[in-house]
């Protein structure tokens, strides 16, 4: 299966009171976006990397590994998104010690944090981003206002506050028929609402 270069483009969060974030990743040598909705702690801290000067004043989890890891030579050479189940990704972590390599499991969330502070690229599988990939329409009237508001979607990293990570998924799309799921959907990428698209092509996928 072929590899697809990613990049981070940003994170979108939401008003709402679930506490949920949707990572924006986009397909380097393309159109797609894969959205993915990770928790409050794991998008401060891809939003604090992403914002390099940015320090905080005590080290984070993922820049504790970072420390530990280089403390021992052990290098994170690339991330890959490599499974997508019920709606969650799944994710490896390729580290080399030695030039010795070895693959270590992780959320999608961490290896992508660990990604930005080890400078490694990430992928994904071909397979993945047809099944999972959004298209964002950009027709002629509305591509210069779609690329602005993708621009926009990265938060300021003070805007991560108190919310709880949720565990909730697209329940609440599952009374919606198919035809009106993929509606909403198109509805969702047209307002840039990344995270109800994640959520929306979720319970598409479960059918």
């Amino acid at each position: 299966m072929s590899l697809v270069k990613l990049s981070i483009k940003g994170i979108s969060y939401s008003q709402t009171q679930n506490g949920a974030y949707a990572l924006i990743l986009n397909e380097v040598d393309g159109e797609r976006k894969l959205p993915i909705v990770i928790g409050a702690f794991e998008a401060q801290s891809i939003a604090i990397a992403l914002e390099k000067e940015i320090k905080p004043p005590r080290p984070l989890t993922h820049d504790l590994f970072k420390n530990f890891a280089e403390r021992f030579d052990i290098v994170v050479k690339q991330v890959i998104i490599h499974k997508l189940v019920d709606g969650v990704f799944y994710s490896s972590l390729i580290c080399e010690r030695d030039k010795i390599e070895e693959i270590i499991d992780a959320r999608t969330s961490d290896a992508i944090a660990l990604a930005l502070r080890f400078n490694a690229p990430i992928f994904t599988y071909k397979n993945i981003l047809d099944k999972a990939g959004i298209y964002l329409k950009s027709n002629t009237a509305d591509a210069d206002q779609g690329a602005q508001e993708i621009d926009d979607v990265l938060s300021n990293p003070d805007t991560f506050g108190h919310e709880e990570e949720t565990n909730q998924s697209g329940d609440v799309y599952a009374k919606h028929s198919l035809q009106e799921l993929n509606e909403l959907l198109d509805q969702a990428v047209s307002q840039e609402d990344y995270e109800k698209a994640a959520k929306i092509r979720d319970e598409i996928s479960k059918r």
